[in-house]
């Protein structure tokens, strides 16, 4: 086991994370814009920055150590993922099938229970799609028809789209953070939903006995009058979930997703062949992004390896860190921290995960606990701060200030103290978390 690390050789190590943070926070700040600084650049600048915090090593291997990281398999594994998960949500959204589940879900909204009716089929729907943002782009003009015809408070119908956004974000086996969590922690994705479902259920429960009370005022029925799409197409969406809880293998299941959604495309007049595929090609290009980043972050990463900076922070953390509770406090800490300084959540996850899990293997934590911490705890952090993708696009589409919404978002700071209980009555031993058994059965 390596010795102590020095305050100075730890923070060379660690400046290029610090570098990324500056170059991303700062310059965000200044610019007043958290959109300003593309997010590419700022790993870019970090990673680059990295080469000369190894010495000892050549210019050449130097950036070995870059492409090793980046070449890892959990890092190639989540660019296939993210890749097909493109493929699939864009042809499912060609086809129609967002517009088919938003229809389906609002059309079993009981008229006298509006409030709680919109919430849930947030949940529903942002659970299908996997996407916070998608989900919100979808509703927030239903949130705005709703306390238009009904006289609820614009930022509150609003806030509950929001909220219901990260429910699903953070359950969904296509959604980007889930994948994230799963893949940096090494745990399975039906694993770390029965895990983390036990931290968004309760909160989802009281948000809909609040909602339902809120909405004892009263309110009209909503218009479904508008051009019905077939309930067919909501298919691909249930088969997902399906097949992600039985344990099938999540590149299996969105490959075979993007094929069921295509050929009913294809026999429902949805777009024809080459149609198809223009709207994978724009799904995959969609996640350009992210994957770049992905690639970006696993070499930072593997820099900040190989220089000491991870085991001198894991050497500083340990002297705060005495059981598995602490370190679980900490996790939540790091991501909630990084998640305020990024304001994107994936990338968050992404440049928390790999210290997160060297934490949970030296301190006994389930990779799944681990899992669902990192992705509860981004998520309430990204669900509360007004700089944030969220907020901005449903205060864009609503005309309010995202300050307005804010103090409605009844739902993520709900799920915040609800992971925290988590922590702190839901603890497990050491022995089983080192074992972690795999979660018995399919379906």
């Amino acid at each position: 086991m390596e010795g102590p690390i020095s305050f100075r050789r730890g923070l060379l190590s660690l400046s290029p994370l610090l570098v990324f943070l500056l170059v991303y926070f700062v310059l965000s700040v200044v610019a007043g814009d958290f959109y300003a600084v593309p997010i590419v650049v700022a790993f870019l600048v970090a990673t680059l920055f990295s080469l000369i915090t190894m010495p000892g090593l050549s210019l050449e291997q130097r950036f070995e150590v870059l492409m090793e990281g980046a070449g890892r398999r959990g890092v190639m594994s989540m660019i296939w993922i993210f890749i097909l998960a493109g493929a699939f949500a864009a042809t499912a959204q060609q086809t129609g099938a967002i517009d088919a589940t938003v229809q389906l879900a609002v059309r079993l909204l009981p008229s006298n229970m509006l409030l709680c009716g919109l919430f849930f089929a947030s949940c529903f729907i942002s659970l299908s799609v996997g996407t916070s943002v998608g989900t919100i782009a979808a509703l927030t003009p239903i949130a705005g028809s709703l306390a238009q015809q009904t006289g609820f408070s614009l930022p509150l119908t609003v806030a509950i789209v929001v909220g219901g956004s990260f429910f699903g974000d953070n359950l969904s086996f296509i959604s980007d953070t889930t994948i994230v969590a799963t893949q940096t922690q090494g745990c399975e994705l039906k694993d770390k939903f029965r895990s983390n479902i036990r931290i968004a259920a309760p909160a989802a429960l009281i948000c809909l006995v609040l909602y339902y009370f809120l909405g004892m005022t009263g309110g009209t029925e909503m218009d479904t009058s508008a051009d019905q799409l077939s309930p067919l197409l909501v298919i691909p969406y249930v088969y997902i979930l399906l097949a992600a809880l039985c344990g099938m293998n999540v590149m299996f299941v969105l490959a075979t997703g993007t094929l069921m959604s295509g050929v009913m495309g294809l026999l429902l007049g949805s777009f024809d062949l080459f149609g198809w595929l223009k709207a994978m090609n724009e799904g995959v290009m969609g996640m350009s992004e992210l994957i770049i980043v992905t690639l970006l972050a696993g070499g930072l990463v593997q820099s900040m390896q190989r220089t000491g900076g991870i085991t001198f922070l894991m050497q500083r953390l340990s002297r705060r860190i005495s059981s598995p509770r602490a370190a679980e406090l900490s996790i939540a800490s790091l991501v909630v921290f990084t998640d305020i300084c990024t304001a994107n959540n994936t990338i968050a996850i992404l440049t928390v995960g790999p210290l997160a899990r060297e934490i949970s293997q030296r301190f006994g934590v389930d990779p799944r606990r681990s899992a669902s911490l990192l992705d509860t705890f981004s998520c309430f952090a990204q669900g509360i701060i007004p700089y944030g993708a969220q907020l901005l696009i449903a205060a864009g589409l609503a005309k309010v200030s995202p300050l307005s919404i804010i103090p409605y978002l009844y739902y993520p700071f709900i799920l915040g103290v609800s992971a925290l209980i988590y922590i702190i009555i839901n603890n497990h031993d050491k022995k089983q978390a080192l074992s972690h058994p795999a979660s018995a059965g399919t379906c």
